[in-house]
């Protein structure tokens, strides 16, 4: 069979043999023999019509296929791409190794630097944080000396069960962290069988083991505080089955596994949810407003139980949130301090989201926005920007703006703001001049040269198209189109100023805001 149709051509004869043909199942997880990092699950066994002898047919994770699961016109398989199928000797693949043997072979010899690269474990911040073992270079020689170690990477070795029962716990009984990255793992079975017999363990990395849905049956481990299952193929509902056996969860971490919500979590201990690049596009906390049905007919639960009761740190960048609904409902969430919503169209300006300080006037509770402080100062300024924002665009229908800004009037009240209206008989140029606010313009473009920043009196309805005409006159620059930002303190990154017929209080830009200007390349 030749590599042209999508098939592997037989590896050398000196090479490491694979797995028989009546071991391997459909369903089942491998790899190909001699690389543990090309992975697969196993989609038909059996005969290829015009070539001998039988075939294994693998859908590969990463793209290493050449068809779709069909071969001269006959279907065997649905493959999840175009090119991720191909047919495979059984001999060039593995189903895996237990756990203990792949720890033997990753810590019983020499780590190359590669390896050791690998022996890391996620901090709460999503970083690699590297392990250092207890008496290496003792076990690197002595098998027995397993029963020091505390933290153990197996990252992309092979495995695929627990083993013997009874051996891990009397070989590693003091590990707390325990990184399994990429093996062959689908059964919770096993994952619980590994968990049961390490009751010191207290983080579990799975990420990119693709796991099965069934979860029924798993039993009660409550030792575990890390849970990692970063593109596992996990769903919500599984989600919340796992309440019952692992209950004293404080950290999980969910990123990469298209989930489309966040709904009802019966996690009582979860402090800390990692949800980046999934596929959520709305946020509704399941209890704020019981005149409305919860999406998916999830049931709301007595007031003895509040869904996210410990919840602190929420990360969801990189998803599909668009609406200010979701933005508003995070208010509800009993202890969220925690924010990361980079990423997502509604913190993004240029896709018609809205600035940080709105963001944060309407997260009452935020202390920590896309992993920037949020101090009184920016949170004071925030605010009455976004009073004044809201009171120059809506009219005087109280319920559509309670609607629309649902802490507009709390706002208003606690910084003291009055309705600027207007006193009879006042003058064009008072009128101007109650609507004046004074910003700074930095230049940062190299090819304009230093330049001293300067503070102007400006109206706040003074569109971004008329600021660049007044840049070029203000900083006398004429070969060059200007670009214009709203540099925002606690910001990180500033806020482009792209929409020309836009005027500065649609962007949120009040007194003492600072504007850099740039080159428009």
């Amino acid at each position: 069979m030749q590599s042209s149709v999508g098939t592997e051509n037989p590896i050398s004869s000196g090479s490491k043999s694979g797995s028989d043909l009546s071991e391997l199942l459909v369903g089942q997880r491998v790899h190909f023999v001699g690389d543990t990092r090309r992975i697969g699950t196993v989609k038909y066994v059996g005969a290829v019509e015009g070539y001998e002898g039988k075939w294994v047919g693998v859908d590969w994770d990463n793209g290493y296929g050449k068809h779709d699961g069909s071969h001269n016109g006959v279907r065997y398989f649905e493959a999840q791409g175009p090119k991720t199928a191909s047919f495979v000797r059984p001999h060039n693949l593995s189903s895996g190794i237990p756990l203990l043997k792949a720890l033997e072979i990753r810590y019983h010899g020499e780590s190359t630097k590669e390896e050791e690269d690998e022996m890391y474990v996620l901090s709460a911040t999503n970083k690699r944080v590297s392990i250092q073992l207890l008496g290496k270079d003792k076990i690197e020689n002595r098998l027995s000396r397993f029963e020091e170690l505390t933290s153990a990477s197996l990252a992309y070795f092979g495995v695929s069960s627990a083993g013997p029962q009874g051996h891990i716990n009397t070989t590693i009984p003091r590990l707390k962290e325990l990184d399994l990255t990429g093996n062959l793992l689908s059964d919770w079975r096993e994952i619980a069988a590994i968990c049961k017999e390490l009751p010191a363990l207290i983080t579990l990395n799975l990420s990119y083991n693709i796991m099965s849905h069934d979860i029924s049956g798993m039993p009660l481990l409550n030792h575990i505080k890390v849970l990692v299952l970063n593109h596992t193929g996990i769903s919500w509902k599984q989600v919340e089955m796992l309440k019952d056996s692992l209950p004293l969860v404080e950290e999980l971490h969910l990123m990469g596994n298209k989930l489309r919500e966040i709904a009802l979590s019966q996690l009582k201990r979860l402090e800390q949810l990692f949800l980046n690049n999934n596929c959520v596009g709305r946020i509704w906390y399941p209890d704020h407003n019981s005149s409305s049905e919860p999406p998916n007919g999830h049931e709301l639960l007595g007031e003895s139980f509040r869904p996210f009761q410990n919840l602190r740190c929420l990360l969801v960048g990189g998803n599909k949130i668009e609406d200010l609904a979701s933005i508003d409902s995070l208010n509800f969430f009993p202890n969220l301090l925690d924010i990361r919503l980079s990423e997502n169209p509604i913190a993004d300006p240029g896709k018609g989201g809205v600035p940080r300080f709105v963001l944060i006037a309407r997260l009452a509770k935020v202390e920590t926005l896309n992993g920037s402080q949020v101090s009184p100062r920016e949170r004071k300024d925030s605010e009455i920007r976004y009073v004044r924002l809201v009171m120059s665009k809506s009219h005087d229908n109280a319920e559509e703006i309670k609607k629309l800004h649902p802490r507009f009037a709390e706002l208003k009240s606690f910084h003291g703001i009055e309705d600027q209206k207007a006193a009879s008989g006042s003058t064009g140029p008072q009128k101007m001049a109650s609507g004046l606010i004074s910003i700074t313009l930095k230049c940062v473009a190299a090819s304009i040269g230093e330049k001293a920043p300067l503070t102007k009196k400006l109206p706040a309805t003074t569109t971004v198209g008329k600021l660049k005409i007044l840049c070029e006159s203000f900083f006398k620059i004429k070969s060059i189109k200007p670009k214009l930002f709203l540099q925002e303190e606690g910001s990180p990154f500033a806020t482009l100023l792209d929409d020309d017929m836009a005027s500065l209080i649609d962007f949120g830009v009040g007194s003492e805001s600072t504007i850099l200007v740039d080159e428009d390349c």
